[in-house]
């Protein structure tokens, strides 16, 4: 398991399939602000909330000239799916092996009812224009995240 990607270093590259079938990479959206957010399951409670969230926040979020990526262990497919039932206006990006996730410290040991499992840490990085990991969220809680996102970006 690696560590979190600490705030100030640079954002790790990567190239993962979407939602649409297409493959987008990181550094492509240079010269814009990418909130990058990792979440356990397409439409679970807590991830939907955090999903719709995002999407009510799209005009704030776009106004800031932020881009909106979704990550998840889900399938494009079952993105696609995702998206549509909840009228998501951004990005979600397949990570079906982790490895995205493992990068950036997302994929971590968790404990339920007393079973460890490895699986997503619910978390954010906000990445500036340049690049950089401007904001590290860990062990997100759902309500009001989009408030605390909005925040960092004004703060860029």
């Amino acid at each position: 398991m690696a560590d979190w990607i600490e705030e100030g270093s640079q954002a790790p590259d990567f190239t993962l399939p979407t939602h649409d079938g297409t493959r987008l990479k990181l550094s492509s959206l240079r010269g814009t602000p990418v909130v990058l957010y990792f979440y356990p399951k397409d439409d679970t409670p807590g991830c939907t909330r955090e999903a719709c969230g995002f999407r009510d926040a799209k005009a704030k979020l776009t106004k800031l000239g932020a881009v909106v990526l979704g990550v998840s262990p889900d399938s494009p497919k079952s993105h696609a799916t995702f998206r549509a039932k909840y009228k998501l206006p951004f990005t979600l990006l397949a990570d079906e092996k982790h490895a995205v996730a493992e990068r950036y410290g997302a994929w971590r040991e968790k404990n339920m009812y007393g079973k460890k499992s490895l699986g997503i840490a619910r978390s954010t990085f906000v990445i500036d224009a340049a690049g950089k990991v401007a904001r590290v969220f860990k062990a997100v809680k759902v309500d009001g995240h989009d408030e605390q996102v909005l925040e960092a970006l004004r703060s860029l």
